[in-house]
């Protein structure tokens, strides 16, 4: 190979090298283009990551955010009331998640959202004042957030707005 193609093909792999960085960058920093399903490439990226966390099925399931003026209610539901599989898998996880939360624990949604979430800093430092508990539903289960810390309060409002916007069409505001 002569010194002309060599370099030429130095370039082309260095370059390529400089993509896969940047892309796999994106795919933990930020929103990007839509995909086929209308999810965005960041929403794409916490789908699979939640997939490796949460034992239930995203496509069967959704979450609900519903912020309050003490913190919070996340609901997750079954999209199908009488799915006894995905409601035990829900029911399973949630209950495992206020006790971790209870302790300070948020590693989960780090994982899936990453260590910069919105809220997630203060949630983690502010852990011992704000109670968890859960709730069991006919179809699923929920956890309640209370805090009697205006900022905290707004913690939990950044941390429910960021999985709205991280979980897609897997979530929706409460009612």
């Amino acid at each position: 190979m002569n010194h002309r193609k060599r370099r030429l093909l130095t370039a082309g792999i260095t370059a390529a090298g400089v993509g896969a960085a940047l892309g796999t960058a994106l795919l933990i920093g930020g929103p990007w283009q839509d995909s086929d399903e209308g999810r965005t490439g960041r929403q794409e990226a916490v789908a699979e990551r939640g997939r490796t966390v949460m034992p239930f099925d995203l496509e069967a399931t959704t979450h609900h955010f519903t912020p309050t003026k003490a913190g919070g209610i996340q609901d997750v539901v079954a999209d199908q009331p009488d799915d006894a599989k995905q409601i035990d898998l829900i029911r399973t996880h949630l209950q495992q998640e206020a006790k971790a939360f209870g302790k300070g624990d948020f590693g989960d949604p780090a994982q899936i959202h990453g260590d910069s979430m919105p809220g997630l800093a203060e949630l983690e430092e502010g852990y011992k004042r704000i109670e968890v508990r859960y709730r069991e539903r006919s179809d699923g289960a929920s956890l309640t957030y209370t805090t009697e810390e205006p900022a905290l309060v707004d913690a939990l409002h950044d941390w429910f707005e960021a999985q709205l916007s991280d979980h897609g069409d897997h979530a929706e505001t409460g009612h």
